[in-house]
């Protein structure tokens, strides 16, 4: 069963939802430790004291703030959760906006949002309004220690809450943005959207796959087998100096289906590893 990372209250007008959040989505990655290379050991950050010169407990830690160079405001647990907000335990909607009107710049983190039993009913008829009328709700929230503004919008057959970048987190980068000197010609704006045209499909997530994740997958499967496996081909890549002939040459190959990945189980030996290759040993494979 799925753990909540948020129990409380949505409320709006004199409705009050008592709901939970369950994390939408997790990132899959393929972690690699930091190994001693001269025992391979693996290397371990203990919580250390440079003053007292000892390893310290979880139970001996508080929190602080540097105010000044190696100068601290201390704070125990009972501080922080006297100040923590109505947000802490209500999640209140402040407006609602069209959902059309959200930058997706703005989304950070998303959550599903669930009912409590006795909540259902305000949850679906939440839930049918927004889908009836195109708005999201912009509300406030407390979690993880930080205030976030959240948008909560129907998808599927229930709402998802996605945590809020503020405006003074979107970055300004001086080199992006349209360039008002640089002309585009009809012609080749023609054959851009041709070649648009031509790639367009539905939008199918499953279709996605994160190639670098798959190799390593299959690099690990390898080295258990005492094999090596081929390195990727990278083709060489040259800015494109005529425009229009590089749409065209474009136009003119039918796009082709990704390649299929071969299964782990199927990656062949190009090579034996040194262990293998040491008398009285068999190579595996």
């Amino acid at each position: 069963m799925a753990t909540s990372v948020w129990k409380g209250f949505l409320s709006f007008g004199f409705l009050s939802i008592p709901i939970r959040l369950f994390s939408a989505a997790r990132a899959e990655r393929i972690s690699l430790n930091q190994i001693h290379e001269v025992c391979h050991t693996r290397i371990k950050m203990p919580l250390y004291c440079p003053t007292c010169d000892r390893k310290v407990e979880r139970s001996e830690i508080i929190k602080g703030y540097e105010h000044e160079k190696d100068q601290y405001l201390l704070f125990k647990e009972e501080e922080l959760d006297e100040i923590q907000p109505d947000s802490s335990r209500t999640a209140e909607i402040m407006e609602f906006v069209k959902i059309e009107q959200v930058d997706p710049l703005y989304f950070d983190a998303s959550y599903y949002l669930t009912p409590e039993p006795e909540g259902r009913r305000a949850y679906h008829l939440l839930l049918k309004a927004l889908e009836d009328t195109g708005y999201c709700a912009i509300a406030k929230l407390t979690m993880h220690q930080r205030e976030h503004t959240v948008i909560i919008r129907p998808h599927k057959d229930g709402m998802t809450l996605h945590t809020m970048f503020y405006q003074n987190e979107i970055r300004e980068v001086a080199e992006y943005g349209r360039d008002e000197a640089i002309e585009v010609k009809d012609a080749e704006k023609k054959l851009a959207m041709q070649l648009i045209e031509t790639l367009a499909a539905e939008f199918q997530p499953e279709k996605y796959h994160d190639e670098y994740h798959e190799s390593m997958k299959a690099l690990i499967a390898a080295k258990q087998q005492g094999k090596s496996i081929a390195a990727v081909h990278h083709p060489t890549v040259a800015p494109v100096i005529d425009l229009m002939a590089a749409l065209k040459k474009s136009l003119e190959q039918k796009p082709k289906a990704p390649p299929k990945k071969p299964p782990v189980r199927s990656v062949q030996a190009i090579s034996v590893s040194k262990d293998a290759k040491k008398p009285g040993k068999k190579a595996v494979g």
